[in-house]
C-alpha cells in the first residue's frame, strides 16, 4: 500500500473512531458542572440553583432518565428548566420519570421550540449559515408536560412575572417564550413597561430571567431591567467543540465564546448558558462537549468593589465533574 493510501486509510479510521466515540460514549457521559456566581444582595445566605436544559428526551433513554433523577440528591433550593425537554410524541412520561424527584423541589420553567415541534432531519452544514429558515416537525404534547409539571408545583414563567420565596430569599422570576422561533414578547414582562402591573423590584429581591435561546436582543432587555441572572440553553455548548477553537456554532445570535457556562452580560447582569443533555435523534453525537446539568451556587455580590473576571468577562467555574 502506498504512503498516500496509508495516510488516507488512517484518516478514515480516525474519523470513524471519532464518530463512534461521539455517538456511543460522550453523548452518554452525564456530567455535572458547578459554578459560583456573585448575584445575591449583600448579607444573604448562599442559594443552590440546579439548571437543567435541552433534555431532548426519547422514550427509551433510560440512562439519561436515571441520571437526571439522581440530581435530586444534590438538594438544590430551586430547579430551573429552560426548555427543549421533548424529542418524541410519546416522551412526556420519560421526562416525568427523569424529573420525578426534582418536582418535589421548587421549580420554574420555560419551553423551547423542541417542546412545541419535533425534530426533523437536517443538513448539518445549514448550522454554519447565519440566516436560514426554521423547519418545524410534528407538533409535540407540550401542554401535557406543562400540566404535569404545574400540577406537581413547578411554575411556568413564559411571559409571566412570578414572585417566590426560596429558602427565605425573595425571588422575582420572569421568562419569555422561545426567541429561536420568534415567540418572545419581552414587553409583557418588562419592569415598568406597558405590560407591567406589579411594583418594581423590591430592595434585596433576586431577579432571575429565563429564556430558551440566549438571543442578544432578549438578553439586552433583561440587562436593561437589571436582572441579576439570566438562564438559557439551546446552544448545546456548540455540541461539537475543537481544542483551541471551542464551539463551532451557537445556533443563535450569541457569540461562540459564550456557548456554555457563565459570563457577564453588560455591567450588572450575569448569564448562564447550559450546554444541555440531549441531541437530535438525527444527529446523536457530542464531541468535547459532554451532556451536562449545572449546579450554581449563588452568593452575595462583593461590597465596595466589583467581582474579578478573567479577560473575557467570564466567571470562574469548576471543571466538569462526572457523577454518573
Amino acid at each position: 500500500m502506498s504512503t498516500l493510501l496509508k495516510a488516507a486509510a488512517s484518516t478514515v479510521a480516525l474519523g470513524v473512531a471519532g464518530i463512534g466515540y461521539a455517538a456511543l460514549i460522550e453523548r452518554r457521559h452525564w456530567t455535572l458542572r458547578t459554578a459560583t456566581l456573585p448575584v445575591l444582595p449583600p448579607g444573604r445566605p448562599a442559594l443552590r440553583l440546579l439548571h437543567i436544559s435541552d433534555l431532548h428526551m426519547m422514550p427509551d433513554q433510560r440512562s439519561k432518565q436515571e441520571w437526571v433523577a439522581k440530581l435530586a440528591e444534590l438538594e438544590p433550593d430551586l430547579v430551573v428548566n429552560t426548555g427543549d425537554n421533548l424529542a418524541h410524541p410519546k416522551a412526556v412520561p420519560a421526562v416525568l420519570r427523569a424529573l420525578g424527584p426534582l418536582l418535589d423541589v421548587p421549580g420554574v420553567f420555560v419551553f423551547g421550540s423542541n417542546d412545541y415541534y419535533g425534530p426533523v432531519p437536517k443538513n448539518p452544514a445549514r448550522y454554519l449559515r447565519r440566516r436560514r429558515f426554521h423547519v418545524m416537525g410534528e407538533p409535540l404534547p407540550w401542554q401535557d408536560l406543562r400540566a404535569a409539571m404545574t400540577e406537581r408545583g413547578w411554575a411556568e414563567a413564559t411571559h409571566r412575572r412570578l414572585r417566590l420565596s426560596i429558602g427565605g430569599h425573595p425571588v422575582r422570576v420572569a421568562g419569555v417564550d422561545d426567541p429561536h422561533i420568534a415567540r418572545d414578547d419581552y414587553d409583557t414582562i418588562a419592569l415598568g413597561g406597558p405590560g407591567a402591573s406589579d411594583a418594581p423590584a423590591a430592595p434585596g429581591e433576586l431577579l432571575l430571567g429565563l429564556t430558551h435561546s440566549p438571543e442578544p436582543r432578549v438578553l439586552d432587555r433583561f440587562a436593561a431591567d437589571r436582572y441579576d441572572l439570566v438562564l438559557a440553553g439551546h446552544t448545546h455548548g456548540g455540541q461539537l467543540r475543537l481544542p483551541g477553537v471551542g464551539a463551532l456554532v451557537t445556533n443563535c445570535g450569541l457569540d461562540r465564546g459564550r456557548a456554555r457556562g457563565a459570563s457577564r452580560w453588560g455591567a450588572y447582569t450575569w448569564l448562564h448558558v447550559s450546554a444541555g443533555m440531549g441531541t437530535s435523534p438525527y444527529a446523536p453525537v457530542r464531541f468535547a462537549c459532554p451532556p451536562e446539568a449545572s449546579l450554581l451556587t449563588l452568593v452575595p455580590r462583593p461590597t465596595g468593589a466589583d467581582v474579578t473576571l478573567n479577560g473575557q468577562g467570564r466567571a470562574k467555574s469548576s471543571a466538569a465533574v462526572d457523577v454518573s
